[in-house]
């Protein structure tokens, strides 16, 4: 996560140019800067809350191909591939970088039955949970519908980046 030296305030980001902001916050959204730069017109922002507000609701106004990418962006959870930072300390601190050969198994067959069926990853805030729930987080939800996951999919990214900004901004 971040060290002291990363940690910024309400105040410094509502007074940062748009290069500055969407260089501090455009990681939050993975892969996806253009949340950041599509709320940094809305400063100042009272709240952290009102920043996540803003972001989230920027991501879910895009159009349905924006909104896709971003979905898409998300890498699955437990692959060996290579994540992006953020994402690789989540999926750690639920350790899923410690599964057995048998659940990692489960967890890939799985997670390309989701790919395949939605055409997106797996989205699961992974934090606070264990290998055990996200195994049947992901088992469970298979079974939706399109836009239930789509839905739900949206809702988790809005609880990983709500996690994500509390990381990076200080309470004041």
């Amino acid at each position: 996560m971040n060290t002291p030296a990363d940690i910024v305030t309400l105040e410094q980001i509502n007074s940062m140019g748009q290069p500055e902001f969407v260089d501090s916050l455009g990681g939050i959204f993975e892969h996806s800067p253009w949340v950041a730069e599509g709320a940094y017109s809305e400063r100042p922002f009272e709240s952290v809350q009102h920043l996540h507000d803003t972001m989230v609701e920027t991501a879910r106004r895009a159009d349905r191909s924006q909104v896709l990418a971003l979905l898409r962006a998300h890498p699955d959870l437990a692959t060996r591939l290579q994540v992006t930072p953020l994402s690789a300390a989540e999926q750690q601190g639920a350790g899923l970088d410690r599964l057995t050969p048998e659940e990692f198994k489960q967890l890939t067959e799985l997670n390309a039955a989701y790919t395949e069926k939605f055409q997106f990853p797996f989205i699961l805030a992974v934090r606070g949970k264990n290998k055990d729930d996200i195994i049947n987080a992901i088992r469970e939800r298979v079974d939706r519908s399109l836009q239930e996951e789509w839905d739900q999919a949206l809702q988790e990214i809005g609880k990983i980046t709500r996690f994500r900004l509390k990381d990076l901004l200080a309470e004041e």
